[in-house]
């Protein structure tokens, strides 16, 4: 019993690197909604969907502590789905995305 729970307690660690995301959200009209996504220690996603009848631009800042954020673009035709990606060189500990849509 004490064996396995030594080994339960040994591989907690491994299973436990996701990392807090928080997204905030200018739509400006524009009816997409944003899901988060955690790829590995230095990695994320965003996946976007554009619900509304007319085409949405977004543009998404990606922000980890010190290193530079990074801005990725996109162009949502409507019921069309898109991968905004990101890579960093560092662990992530915190990201925080500032999304930004508005009706083309």
């Amino acid at each position: 019993m004490k064996k396995t729970i030594c080994l339960l307690f040994a591989f907690l660690p491994l299973a436990a690197h996701a990392y807090p995301i928080e997204v905030e959200k200018q739509l400006n009209g524009a009816e997409v909604s944003a899901t988060t996504q955690e790829i590995d220690h230095n990695m994320a996603a965003l996946l976007l969907y554009n619900y509304g009848q007319s085409e949405a631009e977004c543009s998404a800042v990606f922000r980890n502590g010190p290193e530079a954020p990074r801005t990725r673009r996109t162009v949502l035709a409507p019921g069309a789905s898109s991968n905004m990606t990101v890579k960093f060189t560092r662990s992530v500990i915190r990201l925080r995305v500032s999304l930004t849509c508005g009706l083309k």
